[in-house]
């Protein structure tokens, strides 16, 4: 369930601001995406795994939370995200 390093890169390089930028919003809720879906697809299988389902809604909140600041900050950048990441509003 966790992330490999190429795929953490491949989403940092996709995302990314800048040449040297791996901590802004838009860095950090792409890998979060990845993870939920990671762990949704676990869950679909594993259905009575309740701490795995408590780890996603934890990562799901705290991608809400990173994409209302996004959203109050720049909110261009908001709507790029959430149509890149195929992300509910």
């Amino acid at each position: 369930m966790v992330l490999t390093k190429e795929q953490k890169q491949a989403l940092i390089g996709q995302f990314r601001l800048s040449e040297t930028d791996t901590g802004s919003p838009e860095v950090q809720i792409a890998i979060l995406t990845a993870r939920i879906n990671r762990l949704t697809d676990h869950l679909r299988e594993h259905r009575k795994d309740f701490a795995s389902r408590r780890g996603l809604l934890m990562l799901v909140s705290k991608r809400r939370r990173m994409l209302d600041y996004l959203k109050r900050t720049a909110p261009q950048r908001y709507l790029q995200v959430i149509q890149q990441l195929n992300i509910r509003k």
